[in-house]
């Protein structure tokens, strides 16, 4: 335990607490949490902490999020009580997740992912808010400014990184034409992560086709469908796209294309290659606001936390060997890049 913070709330007997343990459902969300708070001699502080879907990149973030609370003497089930509740892909759970957090009487909420930060912001005017992973939070209409969020809302950002992403398409596949563009139409971030990634691609001289889906289904057709035609394709940190990035994946690789992505975790379970930030990073910043918040910050005056440096090139050593040898579209990794400390070379999840 490192860092053990003073609550600000004392009361002279120890409040007990048990939760049930379990991630929630759309029908019966239940916490993760488990024990109670003993010996303190303080309140435990209630953190709600949801999430829309299981995929690895959030998942990362909530692990980590909960490492660095620990570390920094936010036990949960002892100092701290974190309700934890999944929405299992399902947009429509995520309100009735909020008002249970209401109800509870949590400190704060934190909302991975843009959907739910979007469903959290509903019950900010009560609750302050703290977001993970929302790539456009003001294109969202979730803050103001980045510097002045000026709700009772602030957060961590995954902004991603198009234009750099492009350079590096045009590095590690230099004979591309056409990319295929594969996400959500209904995802805010997704959106306005594709708009930009069109007018970059437009100033490269690229042609952009998109295809979009709802589901796994239909986002597996409109693959097929792209990989057909296109030299190489792109998805942002769309979470529609990141549930089915495996078999997403194996349908650009069969057809001999890279699929450049939006997150690390989606090069893990698929993708071929993409400039981004360290998802533990993400999530370990998110909790140090958390704790800021709980502590009194004002998330109105609270920036929003954005990773443009020290980003890390991720590239799929499975992918990279196949594309590089027997690829419709050839890569290569030039020296310049594979002389780089940053570049992080992957292999894909078992």
């Amino acid at each position: 335990m490192k860092n053990t913070k003073t609550f600000k709330t004392m009361i002279a007997s120890v409040l007990a607490a048990s939760l049930l343990a379990g991630c929630g459902s759309a029908s019966a969300p239940a916490s993760s949490a488990s024990g109670s708070a003993s010996g303190t001699g303080a309140e435990p502080y209630k953190v709600g902490l949801a999430q829309l879907v299981d995929h690895s990149s959030l998942n990362t973030i909530r692990d980590a999020f909960l490492d660095e609370m620990e570390d920094a003497g936010y036990v949960d089930g002892d100092t701290v009580i974190i309700d934890y509740q999944n929405a299992a892909g399902k947009t429509s759970s995520l309100d009735s997740i909020m008002a249970g957090y209401q109800a509870d009487g949590d400190d704060v909420i934190v909302a991975i992912a843009t959907p739910t930060a979007l469903a959290a912001q509903n019950y900010s005017e009560e609750i302050p808010v703290v977001f993970s992973a929302v790539s456009d939070p003001v294109g969202a209409g979730l803050v103001a400014s980045l510097e002045e969020p000026g709700g009772n809302i602030t957060g961590t950002s995954d902004e991603v990184q198009v234009e750099q992403i492009i350079d590096l398409m045009l590095q590690l596949s230099p004979d591309i034409h056409t990319v295929g563009v594969l996400y959500n139409l209904g995802e805010a971030n997704s959106v306005s992560n594709v708009e930009r990634f069109k007018a970059y691609a437009k100033e490269k001289g690229l042609e952009v086709v998109e295809k979009t889906g709802t589901d796994n289904t239909t986002m597996q057709q409109a693959a097929v469908e792209l990989a057909s035609s296109v030299d190489a394709m792109f998805s942002p940190n769309d979470n529609t796209v990141a549930t089915g990035m495996a078999s997403l994946g194996q349908v650009a690789a069969d057809a001999g294309i890279p699929y450049y992505v939006g997150a690390d975790s989606m090069v893990e379970t698929g993708g071929f290659a993409t400039v981004g930030i360290d998802y533990e990073e993400l999530g370990r910043e998110t909790a140090k606001l958390t704790i800021d918040v709980l502590n009194g910050e004002d998330p109105a005056t609270t920036p929003v936390s954005v990773f443009k440096e020290n980003l890390n090139i991720y590239v799929n050593e499975d992918l990279l060997n196949q594309l590089s040898e027997n690829g419709k579209t050839k890569v290569e990794l030039p020296e310049d890049i594979a002389s780089k400390e940053n570049l992080k070379k992957v292999k894909a999840a078992e």
